[in-house]
Order: C-alpha cells, then structure tokens, then sequence
C-alpha cells in the first residue's frame, strides 16, 4: 500500500503511545494492519490478558510439568499466591543486596583478599539474561567487579577466558548457576574452573557460589562453598533474570538491583491493564500475530539502535523461540508454532543485512529500539552542530523509512536511556508478549520438550564415544576403520555418529588416538596409541 506524507502522520499519531511511568513509547504505525484490526483482536486478547491474570494468581500455566509460573512475583512479591513464597522470595532479595555489600567492602573474601573480579558460570537462561545485563549497564571504571562467562563447554572458549583472569584468579569470585545441579555444560565449566583455580594453587570452595534448586547435585556440591541462593521450580531459566540467576551477578557487578526489579514491576503493571491499546504487551502481542499470521510466517528484526543493547537479540532469541517454537498446541494438534529472531544492532547492520531486508524476500518484521540520550556528557561535534548521536538517529530513522518505502513493516519501542530501571522494562514487555502471545495461539510457553530431546541426543554421543575408546584400548595399536569400530560396538546402525566421533578423538592428541589416512575418508584407520610416560 502507498500512503502520502499527511497519511503516515495520522497514522502515526493514531498509533503512537507513551508510557510516561515506564519511560517507553509504543510506535505501532509502521505495521500494515487495517483499521478494524484492534476490533477484531480486542476479544482475543482480552481473554488472553485474563489467562494471563489467572497465571499470576498461581494457576497451574505449564500443564505438562504441573508448573505454577511465577517470574512475575519476583519483583512484586505481595502477589505471590502463597505467603510462604513471598517471604522467600523477599528474603532472597534481602541476601543478595547483603551478600554484594559484604564482597565489595571486603567482609566476605577469599585466602587471597578482596574480590575484583567475577566468573559467572552458566548456560542458556542462566547466562544470556546476566550477560545482556552486563553488557547494558557496564561502566569499567564504576564496576565494582570485573565479569567474565563461561556461557559453553566450548574448551577453548574456556581457554580465552582463562587466559582473560591469568594471575587474577586469586582475587576472582565464581557464580556457577544450575537449576538442576545436572545440566552438562555448566558442570563442566565447574570443573575446568576448579581445576584452574587447583593448578594456581588455590579452593575453590573459597571463591565459589552457587545458585540451584534445594536439594540438587549442585546444591549438595556447593555444601561448603561461600554461599547458595535459590532457583525455584516455578521459574523457567529464559524467564530468570529478576530471580538470583541475574539479581546476584547484577548486585555483584554493581548496578542497582532495585532499580531493575522497579522497573519490571513497573511495566507487569501497566501490562495488566485489560485495555489491549493501552497495554504495550498486548500491543506487541498482537502485531507479532498480525506480522505472522498467527503461525509464525515471519522472522522477528530486533534492531537496538545502541551499543549497549546489542545482545539483546541473542537474549530475545531464547525467550522468544524457546518459549514459542512448539510442535503441538495444548489441545495436542500439530501446530509448528514458532517466531524465529535474530538481530545485533543499528547501524551496523546497515552495512550488513539491511540490503537484503530492503530489497531481498519481505519474510519478516522489524523491532527497532530507539534510544533517546546519547551519552552521559555532552557530546563531539563531528560536523558544524551535528553529533555521532545525531548520525545513529538519522540512520535508524532513515532505515526505518526506507524499509517500509519497500513494504516492509517494523515497530518501534523508544526508551529515553539505557539504564537499570529501563532494562528492567525491556525485559518484563517481552516476558509478558510472550505469556500473551502464545495464549492467543494456544501453546504452553513454558516447558521445552525439544531441549530435552537434544540432551537425550547428547548423551546417546557421549555413551557411544565411552564404548569406542574401550573398542580401541581392548585393541591396542590395532588399526580400524571407522565402520570396523561400529560394528566392533555394535552400532552398525550409527556408523555416521561413530565416524564423526572417531575424527574428534584423532584431533585431539589428548586422547591417544592415531589417525592414518586412507584413498578416502572413510578408508582412513584408527588405533589408540599407549601415551609415553615422561
């Protein structure tokens, strides 16, 4: 559709809210919806914002694992359903604020003195929330403590990071967060973390915090560690950042705590309100339906026009597809649901991507996060009273005119600066738009059968791996082609797995074995090799 200049500008007017209490205005004009959309919608999200309702006073939302979600609870305890879950809640808050206190001022220490530096230790909800926080609020020289993730069980990423702390690990505190103390890659972080901190000579009980769930192998591990914090059942990982998951790194770093939860607070308030246009959550809900067709058709752009913001799509990512990308439908149908994201930030992406979302397939939406203040003190002219801030506005608003010129739709959220209270916002829309959306396509948000399956599928690896190099220490120097180990094992019905296994095992001169190669891939032979002692 074509609209004149005097068009867009109604339209915008129509469609633009602010949020004055929440420091957010809600741009919806730049989505090619009709004029009898929100009427339409209006029932639909009426009674999603009512399920929504009902969640929060404690219905059972996630009825495969017969799950309360009560993320929402945590920044406003005094609605949790039970008084029992207020208090724990509260006093939790009350312990990180003390604990944070008693590091920076050196009352809790290790061996070695006061801590400077932070070692979180963590994967998917448990790491992407605290690093998007850290990276948003970072101010090096008001940080309190420097922060580091190991976010993988990638060795040598552990390896980069390690060698980041080389000499620091004795002033250095360790976070390692695990719901179920089970979760592989943060135990094996654990690991390489204590073996470093063995090999400098140090405990790491000493340096060690944990946050899991009462009763978990982490919980019983970290029995004489420095302290434990709770993770609760009701609280997914992606849904974790206000909870001690990211609370306790956020505190430790420095920022203001009370800020953040204020500011989700905040916005579980005014997304409440049962008034879809009146709500930014319902409005986000609702536009990501419109864009996708109710199934998804479109990818999600998130384009934050700030540094500070820029891994906010990776955070989003997990939140969003997580929770939405499910096969079947609470009434059991195949459904295929699901909003793929993806994203880093503007305008960096104009020399990236951009090409292709102007002029290539229109298979998605745009969210653009405008951010009004530039920087802290005033700013550089770059040229006769113009800023760099000034160029980052004028690409944002350039690209977003320039996109839907070429139809193709964006929403715009405008916060005036990045700071505690408004990340805190950002975050709590998006749980929210979530819990909305996928009332309005009838899925459960908040379990993740597909992870599951993946961990299953890990495993089975890791066990066929074990029965390989037993197959070759049996035998040893004796040479085997990959599909001689299978059948040796009997896993003839796995010989691309084995073979992908056998050539990780030969990479790695660790492990003792020995490649020889062959006329082809699959003709090369294998054979451990007894390691020379020293």
């Amino acid at each position: 559709m074509t609209w004149t200049n005097e068009q867009l500008w109604d339209r915008f007017k129509k469609y633009y809210t602010e949020y004055p209490t929440l420091g957010l205005a809600f741009d919806a004009s730049r989505i090619n919806f009709p004029d009898d959309f929100w009427t339409t919608m209006e029932p639909r999200l009426k009674k999603a914002l009512a399920a929504m309702k009902e969640l929060e006073a404690g219905a059972i939302a996630n009825p495969d694992e017969k799950r309360m979600v009560g993320h929402y609870w945590l920044r406003n305890p005094s609605i949790a359903p039970q008084p029992a879950l207020t208090e724990e809640i509260q006093k939790t808050v009350d312990a990180i604020k003390v604990f944070a206190k008693e590091i920076h001022k050196g009352v809790v220490k290790g061996p070695k003195g006061k801590f400077k530096y932070l070692l979180v230790i963590g994967i998917g909800g448990s790491a992407l929330g605290p690093e998007f926080v850290a990276n948003a609020l970072s101010h090096p020289e008001k940080d309190k403590l420097e922060v580091f993730f190991f976010d993988n069980t990638d060795p040598d990423g552990m390896d980069k990071v390690l060698a980041k702390l080389d000499g620091k690990l004795p002033k250095t505190l360790c976070v390692v967060i695990s719901k179920s103390g089970g979760t592989k890659e943060t135990r094996n972080g654990m690991i390489e973390a204590e073996k470093a901190f063995e090999k400098a000579g140090l405990v790491f009980a000493q340096h060690a915090v944990a946050i899991t769930g009462a009763g978990s192998n982490l919980d019983k591990t970290a029995s004489n560690w420095l302290r434990r914090f709770p993770m609760w059942d009701w609280v997914g990982g992606r849904t974790s950042e206000t909870s001690a998951v990211g609370l306790l790194p956020a505190a430790l770093q420095g920022f203001n705590i009370n800020e953040l939860l204020a500011g989700a607070a905040a916005c579980d308030e005014v997304t409440r309100n049962s008034d879809p246009m009146r709500n930014p959550a319902a409005q986000l809900a609702a536009l990501w339906y419109y864009a996708g067709n109710g199934k998804g058709a479109k990818d999600m752009v998130i384009l934050p026009y700030k540094d500070r913001l820029e891994l906010f799509s990776r955070y989003l990512q997990q939140l969003i597809m997580e929770s939405l990308g499910k096969k079947l439908d609470l009434g059991g149908n195949v459904v295929n649901q699901g909003i793929a994201v993806y994203g880093n930030k503007g305008s960096t992406d104009q020399h990236a991507y951009i090409q292709q979302l102007r002029d290539g397939l229109n298979n998605f939406f745009v969210t653009f996060i405008e951010v009004l203040r530039d920087r802290a003190t005033a700013s550089v002219e770059v040229e006769n009273k113009v800023t760099s801030g000034d160029y980052l506005q004028g690409f944002y608003l350039g690209t977003r005119q320039a996109l839907f010129a070429s139809d193709r739709e964006s929403i715009t959220l405008t916060i005036e600066s990045v700071s505690p209270f408004s990340v805190g916002v950002l975050i709590a829309l998006f749980e929210r738009a979530v819990g909305i959306y996928a009332q309005l396509i009838n899925i459960n948000a908040y379990h993740q059968p597909g992870v599951e399956a993946g961990k299953k599928a890990a495993q089975n690896v890791i066990d066929l791996q074990i029965k390989i190099l037993a197959f070759l220490k049996e035998k040893a120097g004796q040479t085997f082609t990959s599909e001689q180990i299978a059948s040796g094992i009997g896993a003839l019905d796995a010989n691309e797995t084995v073979f992908k296994v056998i050539e990780h095992l030969a990479a790695n001169p660790d492990r003792n074995v020995k490649k020889t190669k062959g006329a082809t891939p699959f003709q090369a032979t294998y054979a451990f090799v007894e390691p020379t002692v020293a």
